[in-house]
């Protein structure tokens, strides 16, 4: 009898331990009066023996017949937690929804097929209603007609400070080099402060000259003046644009790249643009407009990303959701507006988002599309802006 206990000790708590089966203490009596007090025979058995030890009718005593019991036990018990490690592994079978998304194949929107569970018809039918990736929205045309003609009476910042206009009284090469760094300069920071005002007179730290204006005062705007120039000048000059320690960093790197790699002109391709550190996809996709003249993609800054989603114009592949980064906008915009319009689609977004649709408190009341937005009246808007609702939209109609 005692070495049956110490096999029934081994098989209960050491195997079940491994597993992470919560371990249930008991001592060593309560173990051997548990044991002792039950007698587990096989259903097959009628008769089962009352003294412990003695042969049953098949010539199995009572004793072997507990420890085949305690087998079958184990193997019941390893084999439900198993069933629950795997459940816990696969809580479910359906689809992640980003299996029904639209990917560009060939320039051509297409379908991205997926093996999907039977059972599921769900997921199915809430996609079913969701606007297919390359289609365009609706009345997309009278909405952006009704943008430029709120554009074309109002002047934005956008219109006479840019990234494009940085170095435009330079060398082509020299002017490239202009437009990546201003582009850098730019992200998080308000044009005025990164470009400013043209100034007449020198004024190395002028409040109304912007950083890039600065720079060039200061003979610092081309790969080999940067790479030569102390770094904290540099800071001095740039200031306030948003982190400007990292970017006279990054600025400095980028000229030693573009002096060791190409020969102090920029790079020519959207990959090797990206590389560049403090370089994202919007500012790639503008140097490869402005320096390159070659068009891969739509400039998609905060003003782009915040109207294209308050238009409904763009949402997650097969989803209604929001896009959530610029990145995001750029990809579904791209899926369905024409090629022709991926340039000027930037200034005109960004000066109406500075001017009438603006982050905080848009200007509801006086644009003259609200009755197509989605979101209109939806967020806070300017007190101004509601008080002039009827009269605007006679002024834009």
């Amino acid at each position: 009898m005692p070495s049956i206990v110490v096999v029934e000790q081994k098989c209960l708590y050491s195997v079940p331990l491994a597993l992470g089966i919560p371990r249930i203490r008991m001592s060593q009596s309560q173990t051997q009066r548990s044991f002792s007090s039950k007698r587990d025979v096989p259903a097959s058995d009628p008769h089962p023996d009352p003294v412990p030890g003695s042969q049953s009718s098949n010539g199995v005593s009572a004793s072997q017949l507990r420890v085949f019991s305690r087998k079958k036990k184990l193997k019941e018990t390893l084999l439900e937690a198993k069933t629950l490690a795997d459940h816990k592994v696969k809580p479910s079978v359906l689809p992640d929804i980003e299996e029904f998304a639209y990917k560009k194949t060939n320039g051509t929107p297409s379908p991205r097929t997926s093996k999907v569970a039977p059972n599921v018809t769900v997921a199915e039918a809430e996609v079913s209603r969701v606007r297919p990736g390359g289609e365009p929205p609706t009345n997309w045309q009278q909405v952006l007609e009704g943008i430029c003609k709120m554009r074309s009476s109002e002047d934005a910042p956008v219109d006479t400070m840019g990234c494009e206009k940085a170095g435009s009284v330079l060398p082509p090469k020299e002017r490239r080099f202009a437009v990546l760094a201003s582009s850098l300069l730019s992200s998080q920071t308000k044009d005025q402060v990164t470009h400013g005002k043209v100034q007449t007179t020198y004024s190395q730290n002028s409040s109304n000259s912007g950083a890039i204006q600065r720079l060039l005062q200061n003979g610092l705007l081309t790969a080999d003046a940067i790479d030569k120039a102390d770094e904290a000048n540099i800071k001095s000059l740039i200031y306030p644009v948003g982190f400007y320690s990292r970017k006279a960093n990054n600025l400095k790197k980028i000229a030693n790249i573009c002096l060791m790699k190409y020969d102090g002109d920029i790079p020519s391709s959207l990959e090797e643009l990206l590389l560049l550190p403090g370089i994202g996809p919007k500012m790639a996709h503008l140097v490869m407009n402005v320096g390159w003249n070659n068009v891969q993609g739509i400039c998609v800054d905060t003003h782009v990303h915040r109207i294209c989603n308050r238009l409904g114009w763009v949402s997650r592949p097969g989803t209604k959701q929001k896009t959530s980064t610029p990145e995001e906008t750029r990809e579904a915009l791209q899926m369905w507006l024409p090629k022709e319009e991926w340039v000027p689609i930037n200034p005109l977004l960004v000066g109406f988002g500075q001017t009438v649709c603006t982050p905080l408190r848009p200007r509801c009341g006086e644009c003259s599309v609200s009755d197509l937005c989605p979101s209109a009246f939806k967020e806070t808007s300017s007190p101004s802006s509601k008080s002039k609702n009827s009269a605007s939209r006679k002024k834009f109609s």
